[in-house]
């Protein structure tokens, strides 16, 4: 089954300059990018798409993580995306994140930490949880238009 998937490279991600080694990984594994954009997310945008989370105790962390700098917007297409995708990123928290995933290779905070220093949690990349999800999050950070069908190599050799 051919999926569309979000993914948002965090703000944190955008300026260690891992925008690049984060997507090649997708594109090494038959992940099509169908729709890329650079967005400043302000507080009312991070409220939408952070919407299941405003009432938590977390939320703060959160938005401010998301707003403290651009974020890559990200739409995926390939087989299976979603849970594809969500492997190659890993754990929520980075300590907990295997080596060979994105956060486990490329971030180490836990959750401890960032809680002892009254911080947003770092982990570098937001990834769509679910088909539900994935289709609401498109729709918020992707108009029909920015979202494109082209042919790749691996539509003929790995589909």
């Amino acid at each position: 089954m051919i999926q569309r998937t979000l993914i948002l490279i965090k703000p944190d991600g955008v300026q260690r300059c891992l925008s690049g080694k984060i997507l090649a990984r997708f594109e090494d594994a038959g992940m099509k990018i169908v729709g890329m954009k650079m967005v400043w997310v302000d507080k009312d945008f991070a409220k939408e798409h952070y919407y299941e989370h405003v009432e938590k105790s977390f939320y703060s962390g959160l938005e401010a993580v998301i707003t403290m700098g651009p974020v890559v917007a990200v739409v995926l297409e390939g087989v299976e995306a979603i849970a594809k995708v969500r492997k190659m990123v890993g754990s929520t928290e980075p300590k907990s994140a295997e080596p060979g995933t994105i956060r486990g290779d490329y971030a180490h905070v836990s959750y401890g930490y960032a809680d002892q220093e009254g911080l947003g949690i770092k982990n570098l990349i937001h990834a769509s949880d679910s088909e539900k999800s994935a289709k609401k999050e498109i729709e918020l950070w992707f108009d029909q238009k920015e979202i494109h069908s082209y042919k790749t190599v691996h539509d003929v050799h790995l589909y």
